[in-house]
């Protein structure tokens, strides 16, 4: 008898999550997109969970993405990888070419840059536009005052396919309002897609209109810095 798949029943547990957080809420959407977050993950690790059918996957650190994922490109298709941690004006190029979906888009400055490195290579990669929807100091992000205006911003000076918003919550409190607040932005932009929601409240994410959530340690188990 094998031994049981545990990257698969993991994964498996997630993806039921989500779907009975939809049939119990009423899905946003179609179908809510699962960003399995893998920084940290190291190569060999992730292949379980490429061979269970995951496809989409979000990596903090290009340098990271870089090293791992071409080699698993080359052995598996339909990989879909999102950036998702904050991303300086001087990795942009390197982003360009690694990443299918840039999730941190938060200033005037990287926006230019990104339109720059789009042109260059002759690729458009959506982006969300990532708000500090807690108003940290210490958190990346486009203040809840300007974000409507930076779409518009980004959208129509920039030409960049601005298709939803992303947040982290402040931790320790209750996720709930927050998530609510960004659904009510992201109307307000006329975006419909809404990364929001991690390990530990991706199903209340889903309650209030997620349709991408970034879960990471439900998947790979505990780590460092997980997302």
């Amino acid at each position: 008898m094998q031994p049981p798949n545990e990257p698969a029943e993991r994964l498996d547990a997630v993806r039921q999550s989500i779907a009975r957080a939809q049939q119990r809420f009423g899905p946003p959407a179609e179908a809510v997109r699962l960003v399995a977050v893998s920084k940290t993950v190291p190569t060999e690790a992730l292949r379980p969970f490429l061979v269970a059918g995951q496809r989409v996957f979000g990596e903090n650190r290009v340098q990271e993405a870089k090293d791992k994922w071409p080699s698993l490109r080359e052995q598996f298709d339909g990989i879909e990888l999102h950036l998702i941690g904050p991303l300086q004006t001087n990795k942009a190029r390197e982003a360009i070419a690694l990443f299918d979906c840039i999730q941190t888009l938060d200033r005037e400055k990287l926006a230019a840059v990104l339109r720059d490195e789009m042109d260059r290579a002759g690729r458009e990669l959506p982006c969300f536009v990532q708000v500090n929807i807690g108003g940290e100091a210490q958190k990346s992000g486009i203040a809840i005052g300007e974000a409507v205006s930076f779409v518009n911003h980004c959208r129509d000076q920039h030409r960049l396919d601005i298709v939803g918003l992303m947040c982290i919550p402040p931790d320790g409190q209750p996720a709930g309002p927050y998530f609510a607040l960004l659904a009510v932005l992201a109307k307000q932009a006329g975006v419909e897609r809404l990364s929001m929601g991690m390990s530990g409240d991706y199903e209340t994410a889903i309650a209030m209109g997620a349709t991408d959530v970034r879960v990471g340690s439900a998947i790979f188990g505990q780590r460092a810095a997980i997302v």
